[in-house]
């Protein structure tokens, strides 16, 4: 597995050439991501332009190991990637990259699903909800 931290907004061309990576290697008969976009939420009449993602690193990569140990010790996958935002990401770009690898599909939906769900709940992201006039509010995961 590999978890990481990018800069800004996870390009899609990187998107694609991980996936492309992954022809070598024959046993994997399902891959299945998640691409969380930021979304232009209107809230109390103003509309959201960005979100700006810090982080508590050391814990972050503490709970992204946790995870993926958990995860191999409960699915049958093959591997599994993470790349999360940090500093402004604007609407309608990724901030969220979760690729899951895996012999059988049952196995990789259910497998990513479960990775998606432990990130929202444990690991140690913030996001600042930047509005258009300036203001702003920190996001709450759900």
């Amino acid at each position: 597995m590999k978890s990481v931290f990018v800069q800004g907004a996870i390009n899609p061309n990187f998107i694609a050439d991980s996936i492309a990576k992954h022809r070598s290697k024959t046993q994997i008969g399902a891959h299945d991501i998640f691409l969380g976009q930021v979304r232009a939420d209107v809230i109390e009449g103003k509309t959201v332009s960005a979100i700006e993602y810090t982080a508590y690193e050391a814990m972050a990569d503490q709970k992204f190991h946790e995870i993926r140990e958990t995860t191999f010790a409960r699915f049958d996958i093959t591997c599994m990637h993470i790349y999360h935002s940090l500093g402004k990401v604007a609407v309608g770009e990724i901030c969220l990259f979760v690729f899951v690898s895996s012999p059988h599909r049952r196995t990789a939906f259910e497998a990513l699903e479960f990775v998606v769900e432990e990130i929202k709940a444990q690991v140690p992201v913030f996001g600042k909800e930047l509005f258009g006039d300036d203001s702003y509010q920190w996001k709450t995961n759900n």
